[in-house]
């Protein structure tokens, strides 16, 4: 770990052919360590909590009124309750395991992520109550088949209500936190905590309803595939979370309806073909849960190297080190950091974090105007986030 003044001192010097910024430095905000914080964010910020405390309360609402849906079908008897729920808290902890593990380096605000699982859990859930209710009865009564009407429910209207609702959340989510979106794997992180949420309160219905089978139903379901909602709901998180790299504002409205389109697809596969022919399971099922295992590895590989491209633009201004950005971009480099800094006390393992997620957002923060999304107050906000990197910096290190 290298101490490096700042540009401004005497003896720093930027490369040869570099372009310096022509603004001048702000001064540092009153609270650095903040290192999201200018004005024009701060007000973004309060507008977007506001908004993401309605979404949570109406997910509250939603979840409640799933769970009487599912008391009524219990008899009305919570005893009936308790081993359902917590059996399913086994896939959502799963599911949620992974989200932290993609989302690792440069983690979600937990407001918004409790936003997202309750948007899930309740709204998208109780609509597609609902609506999937009313149409296998209205197709029941139109045919006079209830085989039919839950034929029809379940490969036609619950893949397209479903993934609508979900999709909604994550598209709802991205436009209020717009501005801290940094590509495709933000939009997955966000599409698995929906679907977690949403398989989580389905499951426990589905646990009360088969209750005299429920063990196989918990094998189907919470082991063999806690993830299939997952996977639906990734194609449209992940097409909303790659459009925040493009370079029109308003690519979400035509690359969301393709992601949306891929997700409603191989939900219906999966509730038509797969559900009438569970042997296919290990022929198509797990071969393309490998290759979403795949595509997730590519994406925060892509994602590291985008971060390590752009902290070099920032090592050869010279705020950073070699070594630094090689740390910073891997994960052995950040776990022996971590574990360095933590030996050395308290204030200095609070330095390392502060170090480690400003130069990450310092990363985000420079794609995102290389992208064409520079805001108003990008100089502020960089000048912000380094001056906190040199800061910690200098704590970690104790000079």
């Amino acid at each position: 770990m290298s101490d490096h003044v700042p540009p401004g001192s005497s003896t720093w010097a930027p490369r040869a052919g570099y372009r310096r910024h022509t603004y001048r430095p702000a001064q540092p905000p009153a609270h650095p360590q903040t290192v999201d914080w200018t004005p024009q964010a701060d007000r973004l910020l309060r507008r977007s909590a506001i908004a993401l405390w309605v979404l949570g309360a109406l997910g509250v609402v939603g979840f409640l009124i799933v769970l009487g849906v599912i008391y009524a079908t219990a008899g009305q008897e919570l005893s009936r309750l308790l081993l359902p729920i917590a059996l399913a808290f086994v896939p959502l902890l799963i599911v949620l395991s992974a989200a932290g593990w993609i989302d690792r380096w440069e983690p979600e605000p937990l407001g918004a992520l409790a936003a997202a699982f309750l948007w899930g859990a309740g709204v998208s859930t109780v609509v597609s109550l609902v609506v999937n209710t009313s149409a296998t009865v209205l197709v029941a009564q139109a045919t006079g088949s209830l085989d039919g009407g839950t034929m029809v429910s379940t490969v036609v209207t619950a893949p397209i209500i479903e993934e609508l609702t979900k999709g909604l959340g994550v598209l709802i989510i991205f436009l209020l936190r717009r501005r801290a979106f940094n590509g495709a794997v933000d939009g997955l992180v966000y599409a698995s905590v929906i679907a977690g949420g949403f398989a989580f309160a389905e499951n426990i219905l589905y646990f009360v309803r088969y209750s005299d089978v429920i063990v196989q139903t918990f094998i189907m379901r919470g082991i063999a595939s806690p993830f299939a909602h997952v996977i639906f709901t990734a194609c449209t998180g992940i097409a909303i979370g790659s459009s925040a790299r493009m370079r029109s504002r308003l690519a979400w409205v035509w690359v969301t309806p393709i992601g949306l389109a891929g997700a409603i697809i191989l939900h219906a596969f999966w509730n038509g073909v797969l559900a009438a022919a569970p042997t296919l399971y290990f022929l198509v099922a797990m071969p393309f849960f490998m290759a979403s295992v795949g595509l997730v590895v590519w994406l925060r590989w892509s994602e590291r190297m985008t971060m390590r491209s752009r902290l070099g633009d920032y090592q050869r201004a010279g705020w950073f080190a070699p070594a630094e950005v090689t740390m910073i971009t891997t994960g052995s480099g950040r776990a022996a950091a971590r574990r360095w800094a933590k030996g050395r006390g308290e204030p200095s393992r609070r330095a390392m974090r502060d170090f480690l997620k400003a130069s990450s957002a310092l990363a985000q923060l420079r794609q995102q105007a290389i992208d064409g999304h520079a805001e108003a107050d990008f100089a502020t906000h960089e000048q912000a986030l380094l001056r906190t990197v040199v800061e910690s910096r200098k704590a970690f290190t104790a000079r």
